[in-house]
This record gives structure tokens, C-alpha cells and sequence, in this order.
């Protein structure tokens, strides 16, 4: 969808407005946003659960399906307003395009981690070493849990010995959107479940650290990261 204006009108006190849907960084980097379902009625948001926040979107450049956020719409009446998205239809005939090969790097020369600290030194070489530019500490850690940024990067590192949850990858996610970014995890204990299932449908790749400082990818999306790199 090109970012053309869509008319709206408020269902509660009849305004007129001109609803453009903010556009998000695919994986493979296209900018995306979803497409609105042009002469259907936006509904007002009276409860809001998980499921309703997200819409599915399928990039038109690489077919990746990925979970984008719900767009709304605020009135100056008081009303939010659900934007009605069209559904994804069957892919395109069309096979995605294929990435070029990534040239070879070196091995990965692994950081004992004894501290919080090296965990976070740690997953910054690796993230370097992918190929992402210019990665950067953030100290004192931020409130918003990024340990890491670099060129079109934010990554998050969990030395606690509990599994990373659900809320942590989907913050990463949300942060990662806002800033144009790839959003990567690291964690020290893992990742929960769901937080695992999450990270696939929204294709964030996740790694688990060992003591020895080699970071394993855990889904395809680290494992696609590792083969290509940044």
C-alpha cells in the first residue's frame, strides 16, 4: 500500500478524517503497512485484548507473513477507532526473490561470561560480527531494556537465570518497529514457550548465550541471521 490518505468517518460523532497507516521495516527491510480496507467502517475499540492488537501482512517484495500492529485511528471526539484491514490472501504464484549469498567471516572468537556485563560485551561482538555497524552499550541500561543499538539495530540481553518471556520479545519487537530497526534477543536461560512462538511469527531472532560466550541461534530466524548476516 503507497501511503496515500484514506477517508474516514468517525461511526460516533460523524467527523470527516484522513487516516494514513504508518509504514514498518519488513525483515528483509522494504518498508510495510498494512493495507486498509478502503469503504469499510471503522469500528470504535470499547475492550482490547492480545489477538485484536495485531493484524497478519505479507510483504509484496520477499512474501514474508509477519504480525503488524492493529492500526487505530483517535477522534478528537474520545473514540478510538479499529481500522479494518484487508486479509492476507494466498501468496503470489511469484517465488520470493533470493538473497545474495553473505561472503565468509572468520570464526566467532567467544568472551567467557562471568558477569551481567559480559553478557552484554558478548552478544555485542557476536551482533559485530554479523555485520551490524557501529553497536554501541547503552549505560546505564535504559528503561526500555535495549542493551544495544547500532545502524538499524536494537538488541536486548537477559543474563538472568529465568527464561526470557513473552512481553520482553514483543517490547524488543515494538522497539525495533519504532526505530526502523531489526530487533535481536539474547538470553542466558533460554526463552519461554510462548515467547518462542511469538518470535517466529514475528521473526526475531533469538539466541541463547552459554558461559563460554558462544551465542546459538534457537529459530530460524537467528539461524537465517547467522547464514546471511546483517
Amino acid at each position: 500500500m503507497n501511503g496515500d490518505g484514506v477517508p474516514v468517518r468517525c461511526p460516533t460523532c460523524r467527523r470527516d478524517h484522513v487516516y494514513v497507516p504508518p509504514a514498518y521495516p519488513c525483515a528483509c527491510g522494504t518498508p510495510l503497512a498494512p493495507p486498509i480496507q478502503r469503504g469499510a467502517a471503522p469500528s470504535p475499540i470499547t475492550h482490547r485484548t492480545w489477538t485484536d492488537t495485531w493484524v497478519t501482512v505479507r510483504c509484496r517484495a520477499c512474501g514474508r507473513q509477519s504480525q503488524w500492529p492493529q492500526p487505530e485511528l483517535g477522534c478528537s471526539c474520545g473514540s478510538v477507532l479499529r481500522m479494518p484491514v484487508r486479509p492476507v490472501t494466498a501468496p503470489p504464484g511469484s517465488p520470493a526473490r533470493p538473497r545474495p549469498a553473505a561472503p565468509a567471516r572468520a570464526a566467532f572468537r567467544p568472551l567467557t561470561i562471568r558477569t551481567a556485563r559480559d553478557a552484554v560485551t558478548t552478544a555485542g561482538l557476536y551482533l559485530t560480527w554479523l555485520g551490524f555497524r557501529d553497536v554501541l552499550h547503552a549505560e546505564p541500561r535504559p528503561a526500555s531494556g535495549i542493551d544495544l543499538r547500532g545502524r538499524g539495530l536494537v538488541a536486548q540481553v537477559d543474563p538472568t537465570t529465568r527464561p526470557a518471556t513473552l512481553r520482553a520479545v514483543e517490547c524488543l519487537w515494538l522497539h525495533a518497529m519504532a526505530a526502523s530497526a531489526r530487533g535481536v534477543h539474547f538470553s542466558l536461560a533460554g526463552h519461554a514457550p510462548d515467547a518462542r512462538r511469538r518470535a517466529d511469527e514475528l521473526l526475531v531472532p533469538l539466541f541463547v548465550l552459554d558461559l563460554t560466550g558462544t551465542p546459538q541461534p534457537v529459530n530460524a530466524a537467528a539461524s537465517g541471521l547467522v547464514t546471511a548476516g546483517a
